[in-house]
């Protein structure tokens, strides 16, 4: 896995250039879902995908919590 952290995953969103189309919660939500599915896999390696998944879940809660544009704020460089 790539991403490590929750500002890779917000630089990775806004470099998608998706604009309006695609909210940040429902990228973090497909991320996720990705994540748990390569957990299954049995050649792959489980803690750096644990790991992400612990970071998308983070994401979501600071989004349910402080709104999109402040967590895209909080994680730009």
């Amino acid at each position: 896995m790539a991403i490590r952290s929750a500002e890779e995953y917000i630089d990775f969103f806004i470099n998608l250039n998706m604009g309006e189309n695609v909210p940040l919660l429902s990228f973090v939500n497909n991320e996720r879902m990705v994540l748990k599915q390569k957990i299954e896999y049995k050649n792959l390696e489980k803690e750096p995908i644990n790991k992400g998944i612990a970071i998308l879940e983070e994401l979501v809660k600071e989004i349910n919590e402080m709104g999109q544009k402040a967590v895209i704020e909080k994680y730009q460089k």
